[in-house]
């Protein structure tokens, strides 16, 4: 049979720079284990590369320009309410399309180092959205709630900084990704607690095309 020839190889590496290119980028706040990152899985897949971003003006900043091909910002929250300055970042970058939307369950755990016990316990790391999601568990455990910029981030200073008596509120994928031992699951105040995205892109163009795609902020 006929063997390779250049021209085969050449359009198998054009065919692979295409796939290449498929894999979309999606900015979000936070670090690895956060919610938006698991929500970014969730609405893009695994195979989506994600971006991390320090803030959520950063994540507008590289979607704007072209460090990511989509965002995903959270807009409200059924418990905790509005995200007024994300409403406030979409006003100052009208160059912004939303072009998609996810509704998340968003469930809660405590986790802190390997051998702890809920006992030893004494202050509890998250942000400031999580702790308003569960300050009635906290409230009954006679837990101090501390504020942090990110729920990953809280997991991953107890992880670093080796106080036993710390913990942090953050998903089952941060526990796991940073390797903590998971106190309780499910704390928030409500089995109702979502949190609504907002997909947003450069182009007015759904990801996943053939799609009906409606939205309301």
């Amino acid at each position: 049979g006929r063997g390779w020839g250049r021209g085969d190889r050449e359009s198998c590496s054009v065919c692979e720079a295409r796939l290449i290119r498929m894999v979309i980028r999606v900015a979000y706040q936070g670090e690895p284990g956060a919610y938006s990152d698991h929500a970014v899985i969730k609405f893009f897949g695994e195979e989506s590369q994600r971006v991390p971003c320090g803030s959520f003006a950063e994540m507008c900043d590289a979607v704007v320009s072209g460090k990511a091909d989509r965002g995903a910002m959270p807009i409200e929250n059924s418990l905790a309410g509005t995200i007024h300055g994300n409403y406030d970042l979409l006003l100052r970058n009208p160059s912004l399309c939303i072009v998609g939307e996810l509704d998340y369950r968003v469930r809660h755990c405590l986790m802190a180092l390997r051998g702890v016990t809920i006992g030893e316990v004494k202050r509890v790391l998250s942000h400031p959205m999580a702790l308003a999601q569960v300050a009635h568990y906290l409230d009954s455990k006679a837990l101090r709630p501390e504020v942090f910029e990110d729920t990953a981030g809280s997991a991953r200073y107890v992880r670093d900084s080796g106080v036993r008596d710390t913990a942090a509120v953050a998903s089952r994928r941060a526990a796991e990704l940073y390797g903590l031992d998971i106190l309780d699951e499910g704390i928030e105040d409500s089995d109702q607690n979502y949190t609504r995205f907002l997909i947003i892109s450069r182009e007015a163009e759904p990801y996943r095309t053939g799609l009906a795609y409606k939205t309301s902020i």
